[in-house]
């Protein structure tokens, strides 16, 4: 499959700008929380989450969403992951690479919030 050559840097750039473009009253409240570029899902994701040989994963977030936490302090951050390579393979051109990286990055800050699929696309869609 032919990707485009996106460098890291680059990459993680596009993440930032993301991350900038997450609605404020999401992206202000962000705490503790490490944004990490990875080429792939590691097996150990990838069986955790029960994802087939076909199926591709683009973001995963790993913690405790904040309506489960009862106000517990964590001590280490919750991650979002993004997936370089599954990204770019969806990605016709960089604008298109940029709105995925966009749609992801909101899809997992959404889970960290403890919102659902349903109410994800509801609030991507306006």
């Amino acid at each position: 499959m032919l990707y485009m050559d996106i460098s890291d840097e680059k990459f993680e750039h596009m993440i930032a700008w993301a991350v900038d473009r997450t609605p404020s009253i999401y992206k202000d409240r962000l705490q503790n929380v490490a944004f990490v570029l990875e080429d792939e899902p590691s097996e150990e994701q990838r069986q955790k989450l029960q994802l087939g040989d076909d199926q591709s994963l683009f973001g995963l977030y790993e913690g405790v969403p904040l309506p489960l936490r009862n106000g517990t302090v964590k001590i280490l951050p919750d991650k979002i992951t993004l997936f370089k390579n599954p990204l770019l393979s969806i990605s016709r051109n960089e604008e298109e690479l940029r709105e995925n990286i966009r749609h992801t990055v909101w899809h997992e800050v959404a889970h960290y919030f403890g919102l659902d699929h349903k109410r994800i696309h509801e609030l991507d869609s306006n």
